[in-house]
């Protein structure tokens, strides 16, 4: 995939390695499910590329393995310090330039088409989710009815930062994951007027 930021009806499950397992489905649904009369609220994602690059930059990935690395995950004291270290330092980075220019360019084509009011969820979609051995589902932050690019740009960053919760940290050292594998792509998806219209949850089997 060339691009870091890529509109939701482009992706499918093809794309499980660039976005992560929620947003390649998502992009899978509205491919399928919309010749089907099925409507899928759309929007776009950025890459787990763009979040490496982002890792990138001024030496921040180097300082958050150096920071892990000499990590106790069982003493929760410092568990706490360092998960509040590093995600103090993933919302204090920039965007790449690039990146926050196709985010703007993405955000400028939904506003066009739903008008200034539009509201987003910002959510995540990890490049390890629901594995056959593990799963990472709820551990990483959704963001919902944020507004305007500003606050679009800042809540990325908190679903960027979300990856080192403590809980995730914890969850990665114990099941056995190199952290610096997982990468995290952002969803960034039309809210849907439940007032409007209905929404709900359904399972096909008991659980």
């Amino acid at each position: 995939m060339d691009t870091w930021v890529v509109p939701l009806d482009q992706l499918g499950l093809k794309d499980l390695d660039a976005v992560g397992g929620k947003n390649s489905s998502l992009g899978e649904m509205i491919s399928q499910l919309a010749s089907l009369g099925v409507r899928v609220p759309g929007g776009f994602a950025t890459t787990a590329d763009a979040y490496r690059q982002f890792l990138s930059q001024d030496g921040l990935a180097a300082r958050i393995k150096k920071e892990l690395n000499s990590l106790d995950v069982d003493d929760v004291e410092a568990l706490s310090r360092t998960g509040a270290r590093i995600r103090a330092w993933v919302l204090e980075a920039s965007l790449p330039a690039e990146l926050e220019a196709g985010i703007r360019t993405e955000w400028a084509k939904l506003e066009a088409e739903h008008g200034a009011s539009l509201a987003v969820a910002v959510r995540s979609s990890a490049t390890a989710e629901d594995l056959p051995d593990a799963s990472f589902a709820g551990q990483q932050e959704t963001l919902l009815n944020v507004r305007g690019i500003d606050a679009l740009l800042q809540a990325i960053h908190i679903v960027y930062a979300s990856l080192y919760t403590d809980r995730a940290i914890s969850y990665r050292e114990h099941q056995g994951f190199a952290h610096d594998q997982v990468a995290l792509s952002a969803g960034i998806q039309r809210m849907v007027r439940s007032d409007l219209a209905s929404s709900g949850v359904l399972f096909t089997l008991d659980t």
